[in-house]
């Protein structure tokens, strides 16, 4: 009888390098799937633009004008009177009811709080104010 023999052979030694054609393949397919999405996912969106109108420059500003300015250290006056916030808008509803005309200016000094500002606009307007207007330069009062 004779005996057959099993023979093993000697595994190989592990493989250490990593095999990147699946990788460059995967990565190629995702190229080209957002190479194609990408331009279909441009759309417009759809913006209301405040519109604008033309304003000439006036010089001289009328006597009864409405101007409120606003200090850098927060204080405000209404047409040269000094004016607590807590009044503001009780003292500008008062000029505002004798007047035609519901147009408030607004001048802030550069350093003054932007708060302080936006809040003197929201009193404007709730005095009765129609139209608001920011002053870029100072005016000189008449």
């Amino acid at each position: 009888m004779s005996r057959k023999g099993v023979v093993i052979k000697p595994q190989a030694a592990p493989n250490g390098e990593i095999n990147v054609t699946p990788l460059v393949d995967v990565v190629l397919v995702l190229l080209i799937i957002f190479m194609v999405v990408t331009p279909l996912l441009e759309k417009d969106i759809s913006v209301q633009l405040p519109t604008t109108e033309k304003m000439e420059e006036v010089k001289d500003l009328p006597p009864d004008q409405l101007i409120v300015r606003i200090a850098a250290d927060g204080k405000m006056e209404l047409n040269g009177v000094a004016v607590e916030a807590a009044a503001y808008v009780a003292s500008l509803k008062d000029k505002l009811a004798a007047r035609a005309d519901k147009t408030v200016f607004v001048v802030s000094d550069d350093q003054a709080n932007y708060g302080r500002l936006v809040s003197a606009l929201d009193g404007a307007k709730a005095a009765g104010a129609m139209t608001l207007g920011m002053a870029t330069d100072t005016p000189t009062p008449p």
